[in-house]
This record gives C-alpha cells, sequence and structure tokens, in this order.
C-alpha cells in the first residue's frame, strides 16, 4: 500500500489522537467526548492496517464508543461514529448473515444520530447509504468471488467485468470517502472543542 502525503497526514494526526485519548482517559474515563475521539481514531488507523489488525481494532474503536454511549446515550456524535464503526466492519466480513447484523447496527445507530440533530445533512447522507449498503456488500462479494473463480483467465467479458469491477472499486472508495470525511470531522471538531481559547478579561 503507498501513502501518498495526506493520507500520511491523516495517519499521524489519528495516532496523535489516539495517544492522546488514551493518557486522558488514564485522568478521566468517565469523559464521553475523548472516548469518542478514540474510537474515531482507531476506525482512522484501521484504514492503514492489514484486515485481520483492521478488524481487532475496529472492535477496539466500537469498545470506546459503547462506553462513551454508556455515559452519554444521545451524544450524536458518537452515535454516528458506532454506525460508521458498524458499516466497517460489515464490509470486512464475507459472511453475508453476519454483514447485515453489523449493517441492522448501523442503520439503528445512524438513525439516532438523526434524531438527536435532525439538520445534520451528514448524518442523513450516512442513513441514505446506509439502507443501500447490504446491496453493495454482495455485489463485492460477488464479485470477488468471480475474480476468483476466473482466476485472471482471458475472456471476451473480461472488459466488461474490468468496468464493473471498477464501478464496484469506485463505489467502494465513495462510501469510504464519506466515512473517512464523516471520522475526520468528527476528530476536528473534538480537537477544535478542546483548544478553545479562554474569554478575554472583562
Amino acid at each position: 500500500m503507498e501513502f501518498s502525503q495526506a493520507d500520511f497526514d491523516r495517519l499521524l494526526v489519528a495516532e496523535h489522537t489516539r495517544k492522546t485519548s488514551e493518557l486522558n482517559y488514564a485522568k478521566d474515563p468517565l469523559d464521553s467526548e475523548n472516548l469518542t475521539k478514540w474510537g474515531g481514531a482507531l476506525l482512522e488507523l484501521a484504514q492503514f492496517q492489514t484486515v485481520s489488525d483492521a478488524k481487532k481494532m475496529i472492535t477496539d474503536a466500537i469498545s470506546k464508543l459503547d462506553e462513551a454511549l454508556m455515559i452519554n446515550p444521545s451524544k450524536h456524535e458518537t452515535l454516528w461514529c458506532m454506525g460508521n464503526a458498524h458499516s466497517t466492519s460489515a464490509f470486512m466480513t464475507t459472511d453475508n448473515d453476519e454483514a447485515k447484523v453489523s449493517f441492522d447496527k448501523a442503520a439503528q445507530f445512524f438513525q439516532r444520530a438523526v434524531d438527536a440533530d435532525p439538520g445534520n445533512e451528514l448524518y442523513q447522507k450516512s442513513l441514505e447509504v446506509a439502507a443501500k449498503a447490504p446491496e453493495l456488500h454482495m455485489e463485492f462479494q460477488k464479485a470477488a468471488a468471480d475474480q476468483q473463480i476466473m482466476g485472471g483467465a482471458p475472456s471476451a467479458s473480461s472488459t466488461a467485468n474490468a468496468s464493473k469491477k471498477k464501478k464496484n472499486g469506485d463505489l467502494k472508495y465513495d462510501i469510504f470517502g464519506w466515512i473517512i470525511l464523516a471520522v475526520g470531522i468528527v476528530a476536528w471538531v473534538g480537537m477544535a472543542k478542546s483548544h478553545v481559547p479562554p474569554p478575554p478579561p472583562s
């Protein structure tokens, strides 16, 4: 996997956020904002890992976000991050039944985020994409199975299959792009909130 400068910068910010959140957790384990940042950072870092390591990081992120929701069950940023974590987890499994369970959980968390902040367009878009996610997952699995069956053997339909795979790949990047954007926004908002300048002396 080759990294662009932007990828490298995202990796550094996510790792810094993860470490800072870990230190802050030791000081105050009941800070739901910190737990949300930590979960978001783990989701971001998971994108740069092998599949098995990414699955572990996503599981850890879900654990941190669960902990944050136990403290503040209506925090819409956390609900939205949890939806992303379950969506990402679903796309990483090859078992359609297991993926459906994760997609259903994601949709529930996205719906709760929309209910908590109805004007948030990102949450609404995430809920819309979540409705289409199981179908996309099945298409990805079918494309992967077709690719294994063909074993790279050239055929007359290889151009059509390449075009279809490109569309599936583009769609995958669109979905992960939204997830990356959302996690980045949550991390940025969290960092901005934690670095608010003090009010001017009166």
